[in-house]
């Protein structure tokens, strides 16, 4: 189906490319509550312009693209601020942009002020092999969710209190979500039957 070869992709869905759009910043401004955020976290941090790469704004959402070694401090500034109090960390996961990033990895951090009733989203790209400063002293939810990042993904979070696998078994090689993961997987017996692993089933032309 769709012409595939190889890959032992027997989905249907395997020869559909989609490009992924560049993402530019928005331009001020940005509506709603949106300007509000990040003229505050602009006056109560000096190192804004250093820290802050791109602001975007996108169906409804505001996402501020953060410098990675000033990703602890901004969530610093995002929590304790008078005018921000974002005081929930409530996820933080991955992203494998592979062959369209050269920072391929990219972290996002879901922040929600309870006093304010918003959200806003912080995110932070490195490439494969780079870290990151761990914001578990700022969030302590953050904690199993760094260690999980890092066992999909394999963000290094510096300064984390036990990095250690979270899914995978201690000496599993490499990281399930990147996607230049091999396929894999294991054979599954049901009801008698033996299922092999995706990339060993059987190809229809």
């Amino acid at each position: 189906m769709f012409g595939i070869t190889g890959s032992g992709d027997v989905s249907g869905f395997g020869g559909l490319v989609r490009k992924r759009p560049e993402v530019a910043g928005t331009a001020k401004p940005y509506g709603g509550y949106f300007d509000e955020v990040t003229d505050a976290l602009e006056e109560a941090y000096p190192g804004f312009a250093d820290a802050i790469e791109k602001v975007v704004v996108d169906r409804g959402e505001l996402t501020l693209h953060i410098a990675p070694e000033k990703i602890a401090e901004v969530a610093q500034i995002m929590r304790d601020d008078e005018s921000l109090r974002f005081e929930l960390c409530s996820s933080v996961s991955g992203v494998d942009y592979l062959n369209t990033d050269a920072r391929r990895l990219h972290v996002v951090y879901h922040l929600t002020s309870m006093t304010y009733r918003r959200r806003v989203r912080l995110e932070a790209a490195i490439p494969a092999g780079g870290s990151l400063p761990s914001v578990t002293s700022v969030y302590p939810t953050a904690d199993w969710q760094e260690r999980e990042t890092y066992d999909m993904f394999g963000v290094v979070f510096t300064g984390h209190p036990n990095l250690t696998r979270i899914l995978m078994p201690d000496d599993w090689d490499g990281h399930p979500q990147r996607k230049d993961y091999p396929l894999g997987g294991v054979p599954v017996e049901y009801k008698g039957a033996e299922i092999p692993p995706p990339d060993q089933r059987r190809v229809y032309q």
